[in-house]
């Protein structure tokens, strides 16, 4: 029995294979401001081509949370604003398996290691890291306590 994509996570977690399930269409072209983009009046998302194999990866995740939430483009830079920060999480929740992440935790050097075994842009992993509060992962600076005086 084979595992849908819409059941993976962490590694094995294919958005790519979802759009496609879903019936998304990917458009790849040239881009100037940014990596890729979900246009929402043609059902379709816009990437920028010649981007790497995990670079790809983490856009269409990202841009897949826009097509789950069904975001509009605004015109509001706080909703903007908020849109992104939500499809990044999420994407970095569904592309950075806790387990993989502690699994890579034990030998990798440093975050550029880390993000490129575990198949994600060194910023989404900041993202996941950042919502795990980084406590105990060796690629997080420890500012120490926040409430000593």
């Amino acid at each position: 029995m084979s595992v849908t994509p819409l059941l993976s996570a962490g590694l094995h977690y294919a958005p790519a294979a979802i759009l496609d399930e879903l019936g998304v269409p990917v458009v790849r072209t040239w881009l100037r401001d940014t990596w890729g983009a979900w246009c929402r009046e043609h059902g379709s998302i816009v990437i920028a081509s010649g981007l790497s194999d995990v670079q790809e990866r983490c856009v269409l995740a990202h841009e897949l949370e826009h097509v789950y939430a069904d975001d509009a483009d605004c015109t509001s830079p706080l909703a903007r604003i908020r849109q992104e920060r939500h499809a990044d999480l999420q994407a970095a929740r569904k592309l950075i398996a806790i387990s993989d992440l502690a699994e890579v935790a034990q030998w990798a050097p440093d975050i550029h290691v880390a993000a490129a075994e575990l198949r994600v842009t060194e910023r989404l992993l900041e993202v996941r890291l950042n919502d795990l509060r980084g406590e105990g992962w060796p690629w997080r600076h420890q500012d120490g306590s926040r409430i000593g005086g």
